[in-house]
């Protein structure tokens, strides 16, 4: 698959900040629209109003030349390249981000908040994904544990959300975009994984988020298609278990 590259956000883009500028940067991001990190990115940066050339990688074969040079260590996306200089792992990104272009800022003010919503963002990145990994890839016993940790941490993340509409508030913030891929990956996860730990009338406030979440014009359309994602997972789980055998 051929490289492709677009410059976001596009005129018919909706943006969350009404009568702003958006501000032209030499900013790339490479990255796949399937990719829930690489969403992270791009979500944070329409909301902070910064225009950035998008060069889409193959999701299939994912590595490519430029890839490798610009993320030799890990050799994963996204990878940013401001002013030439390049940048991996989306908490970082996100954290460069928030400092390089400081208005419409996504973190809280207070330092102690900071602090926890940090705190959280390791969370989902850390327990939770390892769970939700568990989850998806393994059968039996081993299953069943990943899915009972995902269950817990669901209900960890329904207690942060009582009484907000958002993690940051009322506004989208740092850590929605951290757990941005519960609101819509996850049931792809659940589906292709074949288990399910999300449930409504378990964690309402959370379901509630996830409809507040989604509705956002910024997010919602630069969601990829069912389909695409459906097939991404489906292509990880085959090549586990053509790895195992």
């Amino acid at each position: 698959m051929k490289q492709k590259s677009y410059w976001y956000p596009i005129e018919t883009s909706h943006h969350n900040f009404v009568g702003e500028k958006m501000e032209r940067a030499d900013l790339k991001l490479l990255g796949t629209k399937e990719s829930i990190f690489t969403q992270r990115i791009v979500w944070a940066l329409k909301l902070k109003g910064v225009y950035y050339e998008f060069i889409e990688q193959d999701f299939i074969s994912r590595i490519s030349p430029l890839l490798v040079e610009l993320n030799p260590v890990y050799k994963k996306v996204p990878v940013i390249v401001h002013c030439g200089k390049p940048l991996c792992e989306s908490l970082v990104t996100l954290e460069y981000i928030e400092e390089t272009w400081p208005l419409n800022p996504l973190l809280p003010v207070d330092p102690f908040d900071r602090a926890s919503t940090r705190f959280w963002a390791r969370f989902i990145d850390g327990k939770f994904y390892e769970a939700a990994t568990k989850s998806f890839f393994s059968s039996g016993e081993t299953k069943a544990e990943g899915v009972e940790s995902v269950a817990e941490g669901l209900q960890l993340l329904e207690g942060q959300i009582i009484g907000k509409k958002f993690f940051g508030g009322e506004t989208i913030g740092y850590l929605d975009i951290v757990v941005g891929w519960i609101a819509y990956w996850f049931q792809y996860i659940e589906e292709v994984g074949e288990f399910k730990a999300m449930d409504s009338r378990k964690y309402p406030h959370l379901h509630a988020w996830i409809n507040n979440f989604i509705q956002v014009p910024v997010i919602q359309e630069s969601l990829p298609k069912p389909d695409a994602v459906r097939a991404v997972f489906k292509g990880f789980k085959d090549a586990a278990l053509a790895g195992a055998n």
